[in-house]
């Protein structure tokens, strides 16, 4: 709750905020499809002429051009095709419009776009892009406009054409994930008329899937070819990012995951290298407090011996009202010099501070698709954009490499960054950014491995690894985690690797988060007195739980058992957690006492009982992968179609992640976060991969490739990547131009 001496209570919950619902628009009716010139469309039928797309038998598109703006043209053009709603929908979001379609409780988080996304400022950094680049968010637009055009059945629900400068609006692979570090409750109490805070939900059921990754890098000494190996896997939402290659005769030859609406491949490899990111490097954002007094209207800040104005600018928020009309609301958004004020914080304003840089993320994103050996890629990675992801690498050469973050502001190593740090001093400004070697990387390290799972990177290569007291805090932000022991364990040690063998041990059983939980629970067993009636009711329980072996299987009934002993551990002990800041898998490990643990063993096993008829249920018939709809927020149904699935959440360490972070309505857990796509690739003078994606290509039910990898992605197995044309042809579904 804010406390009464904020300034902010009154003045921005009230004159600040005008709402004109009053002035509301027209009911809405569909978006029409914007009338194209006819210059439009015979510059877009000429690009698409010199495009060919190649889908193979699973649907992938292979997209052929002359130039880059060729394959671009193609490649988007293919998105469209198998998901449009997805790629309208991550623009509708990336341009602070998404109010404008659902309404306006999604006001605020056009609000927090609009922070940092306006459409004049994006205009002109697209007039100031290189000739090159121009080129490539010309034939984004165009590719997008010509799919509408021949495709006229298609309404997009709010972008009915495309302009080139949009893809500086989603210029990192990452989407806004630093934007979304913003708090929309904080933002909304702040800008809004609510007095305090709403409480966030304690969560029940299942702990969240944790937002990460998997990378995994084989120096040629350990594999058994003796080339390099790479391990891509990313763990996100399902459908996040679609299979596509894209080629040029400019030295274009990508493969990979795009995130739906991107021109590029956003991790993936081409025929030299190839590059898997994963989630949390350094400390890249940072609040300021500021110290903020008000005069004739006027808004300052104390900086240094003296004060600045804040910046005061109207931002406009329209939404579509619950019958259909358009109305709006304006909010007065504040900024220093530091960024935009986001919340209030014991009577000083908050200011956040991050990367804000689209056109060089841009360049960036799409210039490392193109590198062709460790030096240019190094190069690409100089632009330092990259601020959400370390970066794991190898190479044809036979190199391997470790990025921890790529952009990094040097700061005084005297303030502690994880907390908002002092605005009205001077010596808590960014000196700039650090040069890359200056940050936490590998090269080659005598151990011949590299493995990041959003953990630290001080056990990334075994005794080769880097060393904690060799760098500022500041320059990694997530501790070690479970699937970093488990990864270390599989790795450490190991050789001969092919492509086969790594998958296997990406795909290893272990749970290591229950290493430490089990016998804690065995313990407070054995102290139980032989009266205690709980001795009888959970011998049988302690028993299996005993006798498992800590690795999941599709019908291990101790895999059932544990997880939701530790799931309900987490949903009863979270708030305690999140309260310390402490992540709820470490607080259950080290802050339960023995009640609590046979408490939670007991409750398991009843609500096994409840939803399954008994708690010896395989895990197999709990756990399960279902598509039934290609709706971005999928329902599921416990009374359709669905495969069993071995490999459990990330929380308690398995690298194979598969979780539910949607709202449990079912019995069973229906996995939306996790294992995505996924690809082992070994370089050498021809690359050699396999891969696998969740369901399928398309978005659309009626489409065979929909769900024909879905059956494939509950066991594991992988799928043989074709990459060179010759083998493309060979299992050739389909040839076309595009719209054609």
């Amino acid at each position: 709750m804010l406390r009464p001496r904020l300034i902010v209570t009154a003045l921005l919950g009230a004159a600040a905020f005008t709402a004109q619902a009053a002035h509301a628009e027209p009911a809405l009716k569909p978006a029409a499809q914007h009338a194209a010139s006819s210059a439009d469309i015979a510059r877009w039928k000429k690009a698409a002429q010199q495009v060919t797309i190649l889908r193979d038998k699973w649907g992938i598109p292979h997209v052929f051009g002359k130039t880059d703006a060729d394959a671009v043209f193609g490649m988007i053009y293919a998105q469209a095709e198998d998901d449009f709603n997805r790629v309208e929908l991550n623009y509708i979001n990336a341009m602070g419009r998404l109010a404008e379609v659902e309404g306006e409780k999604e006001i605020w988080r056009d609000l927090r776009m609009k922070l940092y996304i306006q459409p004049d400022a994006m205009k002109a950094k697209y007039a100031a892009s290189p000739a090159w680049l121009k080129k490539l968010m010309n034939s984004f637009a165009d590719g997008l406009n010509w799919y509408l055009h021949t495709h006229p059945e298609v309404k997009p629900k709010l972008i009915t054409r495309f302009e080139p400068w949009m893809a500086l609006s989603f210029s990192e692979g990452s989407i806004g994930g630093d934007i979304e570090s913003i708090d929309l409750k904080q933002l909304e109490q702040f800008y809004g008329k609510r007095t305090e805070l709403a409480q966030l939900d304690a969560g029940k059921g299942f702990d969240p899937e944790p937002r990460g990754s998997n990378g995994f890098a084989i120096a040629p000494k350990l594999s058994k070819s003796g080339r390099a190996l790479l391990m891509i896997n990313p763990h996100t939402s399902f459908y996040f990012r679609p299979e596509v290659h894209m080629v040029s005769e400019e030295g274009l030859n990508a493969y990979g995951a795009v995130t739906w609406g991107q021109f590029f491949i956003y991790q993936g490899f081409n025929d030299k290298l190839g590059w898997m990111h994963t989630s949390g490097g350094g400390d890249v954002i940072d609040e300021y407090l500021e110290t903020v007094t008000e005069r004739g209207g006027k808004f300052f800040y104390k900086y240094g011996e003296g004060e600045r104005q804040v910046r005061a600018v109207p931002v406009t928020l329209p939404y579509k009202t619950p019958g259909g009309a358009m109305a709006s609301r304006t909010v007065t958004a504040y900024f220093t010099h530091h960024g935009p004020v986001v919340r209030a914080l014991d009577g000083k304003w908050v200011a956040v501070r991050m990367m804000d840089e689209p056109l060089k993320a841009l360049t960036q994103s799409y210039t490392r698709t193109k590198a062709r050996n460790y030096n240019a890629f190094y190069k690409a990675m100089e632009l330092r954009t990259n601020s959400s992801n370390n970066t794991v690498y190898a190479d044809a050469d036979g190199n391997i490499a470790y990025f921890h973050g790529n952009f990094i502001p040097k700061r005084d190593p005297r303030f502690d960054w994880s907390k908002p740090v002092d605005g009205s001093n001077p010596a808590t400004e960014w000196k700039g950014l650090h040069d890359i070697r200056e940050t936490i990387t590998l090269f080659n390290p005598a151990s011949g491995y590299i493995s990041n799972t959003n953990n630290w990177p001080f056990s990334s290569s075994g005794a080769s690894s880097p060393r904690r007291q060799d760098y500022p805090d500041y320059m990694w932000s997530l501790p070690e985690n479970a699937r970093g022991r488990h990864a270390e364990r599989v790795l450490k040690g190991a050789k001969d690797f092919s492509i086969d063998s790594l998958i296997a041990a990406s795909y290893d059983s272990h749970l290591t988060a229950f290493e430490p939980l089990l016998p804690q629970l065995f313990k407070d067993y054995e102290a139980l007195p032989e009266s205690d009636p709980r001795k009888a009711q959970l011998g049988e329980q302690v028993a299996v739980l005993r006798n498992w072996d800590q690795r999941y299987a599709a019908a291990s009934v101790p895999t059932s058992l544990a997880i939701y002993w530790g799931q309900d551990m987490v949903a009863q002990h979270g708030a305690r957690a999140r309260a310390q800041g402490t992540p709820a898998v470490d607080f259950i490990t080290s802050q339960l006492n023995g009640e609590e643990r046979l408490a939670s063993l007991a409750r398991a096993s009843s609500k096994l009982q409840a939803d399954f008829g008994d708690w010896r249920t395989p895990w197999g018939e709990i756990n399960r992968f279902q598509r039934i709809s290609g709706d971005i927020d999928q329902q599921y149904d416990d009374s359709k179609p669905s495969w069993p699935v071995a490999f459990a959440s990330a929380n308690w360490g398995s690298l194979a992640s598969f979780g539910m972070v949607a709202k449990q309505k079912t019995r069973r857990i229906y996995g939306d976060r996790g294992n995505s796509f996924v690809a082992a690739v070994e370089f050498g003078p021809r690359v050699r991969a396999k891969s696998i994606l969740a369901g399928g290509q398309s978005g659309d039910p009626r489409s065979p490739h929909f769900s024909d990898q879905a059956e494939m992605y509950s066991r594991g197995e992988f799928k043989d990547v074709l990459f060179y044309k010759e083998d493309i042809e060979k299992q050739l579904e389909r040839r076309y131009h595009p719209g054609m």
